[in-house]
């Protein structure tokens, strides 16, 4: 499994996504529009980049009662996305309205734990004592599965154990991703690229990695490189 590069438009302004998506040219063709972009933009964005030729994945992850999640999957799978969010902590039955709501051409994905948490802090949030987040992960990946999503978003740290149990046809989107030796910022569970790739990831998300570069073209072929090594872990 070759897994498939995305870099986020985290830009407040067209001017600024646009900018990154002219910098990278040809060494990028799928990108994402997050809530601060698409809340500054809305979906002529989306249309902009289509435009050029680049998949987007809007990542909005959608989290209210299944009618309105299904109408907000709706709305986004109409502007061409290829892939859309939705927290998976928010059910079954969210999760089928927005796979319902999204139709066949734009996949669905659950957000398992976002990779800002520590087990502490998903532990405070979710009023438990203690939580495993590698076995949160899979048990919200489950649910995600039984929903008929395509797929979750997952930090590197758990794609593994969801590869394993879910099988090489369920999607892992990985987000939080550092080269070795870079910051991790506000993330609190990264791995490289490569590790998430010889892990099993599909799409590999990559933010500040890239943008945060004074060349991104530079960045994004660094990254390409790291993946083309011999892989780190090889038992299964």
């Amino acid at each position: 499994m070759t897994a498939r590069l995305i870099v986020a438009l985290d830009a407040g302004s067209e001017s600024g996504a646009l900018a990154i998506v002219d910098a990278l040219g040809e060494d990028c063709d799928f990108y994402k529009v997050g809530s601060e972009l698409f809340t500054a933009v809305g979906p002529p964005i989306v249309e902009k980049l289509l435009a050029l030729g680049k998949d987007v994945f809007l990542d909005l992850k959608f989290h209210d009662i299944p009618a309105t999640v299904r109408s907000a999957a709706r709305s986004a799978a109409s502007t061409g996305a290829k892939l859309i969010t939705v927290h998976a902590s928010g059910g079954r039955g969210m999760i089928e309205a927005a796979v319902e709501g999204a139709g066949s051409g734009c996949g669905v994905l659950g957000v398992t734990v976002l990779t800002s948490f520590t087990s502490g802090e998903l532990a405070e949030a979710w009023g438990r004592p203690f939580v495993d987040v590698v076995l949160e992960a899979k048990r919200l990946a489950s649910v995600t599965r039984s929903a008929g999503a395509r797929g979750v978003v997952c930090a590197g740290t758990e794609v593994r154990a969801i590869r394993n149990d879910f099988g090489s046809d369920f999607e892992i989107l990985v987000p939080g991703l550092r080269l070795a030796g870079g910051e991790n910022h506000d993330q609190a569970r990264v791995v490289t690229p490569r590790e998430a790739a010889d892990n099993g990831a599909t799409y590999l998300l990559l933010g500040r990695t890239v943008t945060g570069r004074a060349d991104t073209s530079a960045a994004i072929r660094q990254v390409r490189a790291s993946l083309h090594h011999q892989p780190l872990i090889t038992d299964t």
